[in-house]
């Protein structure tokens, strides 16, 4: 392997450019216009564009893809997260295409693929699941027999996609048939794929996900596990590793099941094994994302590893590095996802330009970043902006290293969920390890505290980094890139 494309954006994107670099790879950048001047593109050792803003007709189109890996001779492939990444059409034509595929094999992607294959693979291997049906419904008729069996509340899900769409929570035998035609029409438009399972629904679960591993050779191992359950619209935005008030015996339970899952579909490269846990830790098995997860920082501060470097070297054809006895956890991390939205309007998007962005740093302090100053959010992607990981020796120290850092960050211009991070880190149920997936509703529906005044220091910063914004600046300065860096990619950006 010589030369790797991230078929990707945003910061996952410089995150792999860095990694390349690391491993002494070359990398490729692909951009739609939206995203011409964007970080990653700027950070690359070469660019291409791909097509128009609409990710369909960009990030998503495998043609354009596999054609700019030809042009610009990249041997390799890295999907990153969303877009191409967990399709199995792609990793299949990136191999008929003579490209690696860095991520699994297409056949573990397509038996993985939708969660009821994936359920039907956990049922068959005695990984435990919740009561419902394996296969999708085949009516309404079929779903109210398979609810009166399991009892009410049930959730009905698409078989086909996550992040919330086709997903819903049915109460009784007279909600049924209308959830199930709303729930089954979104997944059709979401997904381009109307199959919709029960299942019974779990009280204030927690979401807990297990991180796998495995190479080319059959070696495979857990890497410990990350608690997600603090969520909005079905969507995590703090995660944490390890996971509170679980214990020992439970949390190598999960661990266990996670590998045999993940050895039942001859799993390489990076997955994640994701269980719901109910109050008395019972576990269930909810599905397996078959790519890098956005949060997977917090599992490499807590072990020490590199885990998109350890993806790059799987594909090349190297064995784990490791067995299951090496791999030890230490300390606490965790991660907020800095988004432009406004949680005061339901945490809709937010897009605008960065007028003002100064990250914390200092000791346990990472920002995993795609943007810069003068930057504008598109519209046409999801608006990620930046990931703030913190470590600590445990859970107190990192959740108070994450309050200072959440203090430090100056980011203005745009709409963002800094101050509901800050809200959250000094909420007592947060700080006991007191949550679940329902926890953020219950945190909104309370009245919030008073906004204490920013430390004189940091709005002193804050002054005079706005005042310095203000004033036009050598395109260079926003993004660290220099000159003759900039001048030596501008043939890959003609393309």
């Amino acid at each position: 392997m010589r030369k790797v494309l991230i078929a990707n954006r945003g910061e996952i994107a410089v995150r792999l450019i860095r990694a390349c670099r690391d491993l002494g790879l070359a990398s490729v950048a692909v951009f739609s216009d939206a995203d011409r001047a964007a970080l990653h593109v700027q950070m690359a050792d070469e660019a291409l564009r791909l097509g128009p803003a609409p990710a369909a007709e960009s990030y998503l189109d495998q043609r354009r893809v596999l054609e700019a890996a030809r042009r610009s001779g990249a041997d390799a492939i890295h999907p990153g997260y969303g877009f191409l990444s967990e399709n199995s059409g792609f990793a299949a034509a990136c191999r008929g295409a003579g490209v690696t595929f860095i991520g699994p094999t297409p056949e573990s992607m397509a038996a993985l693929g939708s969660k009821t294959a994936a359920r039907r693979l956990a049922s068959e291997h005695k990984i435990p699941i919740l009561p419902g049906t394996v296969e999708a419904v085949r009516g309404a008729e079929e779903a109210a027999r398979v609810a009166a069996e399991i009892g009410f509340p049930v959730m009905l899900k698409a078989s086909a996609g996550g992040g919330g769409k086709g997903m819903r929570r049915v109460a009784s035998a007279a909600e049924l048939a209308p959830a199930l035609a709303l729930a089954a029409a979104e997944a059709g438009s979401a997904f381009g794929d109307s199959a919709v399972f029960l299942e019974r629904a779990v009280d204030q679960p927690r979401h807990v996900e297990v991180q796998v591993f495995g190479d080319l050779h059959g070696h495979l191992a857990w890497l410990g596990e990350r608690d997600c359950s603090v969520q909005r619209r079905h969507q995590k935005i703090i995660e944490e590793s390890p996971a509170p008030r679980l214990s020992p015996a439970t949390r190598e339970a999960m661990g266990r099941a996670a590998v045999a899952a993940a050895r039942a579909a001859n799993y390489s490269s990076a997955g994640t094994v994701e269980f719901l846990v109910d109050a008395e830790e019972h576990f269930y098995f909810l599905e397996v994302n078959t790519r890098l997860q956005v949060e997977h920082p917090v599992t490499e501060m807590v072990t020490g590893l590199d885990l998109a470097c350890l993806q790059i070297r799987i594909a090349q054809g190297e064995p784990l590095p490791f067995t299951q006895a090496d791999v030890a956890s230490r300390g606490h991390a965790f991660e907020c996802r800095v988004y432009a939205e406004d949680p005061d309007n339901n945490f809709m998007p937010s897009p605008g330009t960065i007028r003002l962005l100064q990250p914390p740093s200092g000791p346990g302090v990472r920002e995993d970043t795609g943007v810069y100053p003068g930057w504008t959010v598109p519209l046409d992607y999801d608006p990620l902006l930046s990931k703030l990981i913190v470590w600590g020796s445990d859970r107190h120290e990192a959740a108070a290293r994450m309050r200072r850092a959440l203090d430090e960050y100056q980011l203005a211009g745009i709409r963002n969920n800094l101050a509901f991070f800050r809200r959250v880190f000094a909420d007592p149920a947060f700080l006991d390890g007191r949550t679940d997936t329902g926890y953020v509703a219950r945190l909104l529906a309370q009245a919030p505290p008073p906004d204490s005044a920013a430390p004189p220091a940091l709005v002193a910063a804050a002054a005079a980094i706005a005042a310095a914004a203000s004033r036009p600046a050598p395109a260079a300065a926003a993004t660290g890139i220099s000159h003759w860096q900039r001048a030596a990619r501008q043939e890959g950006l003609r393309g």
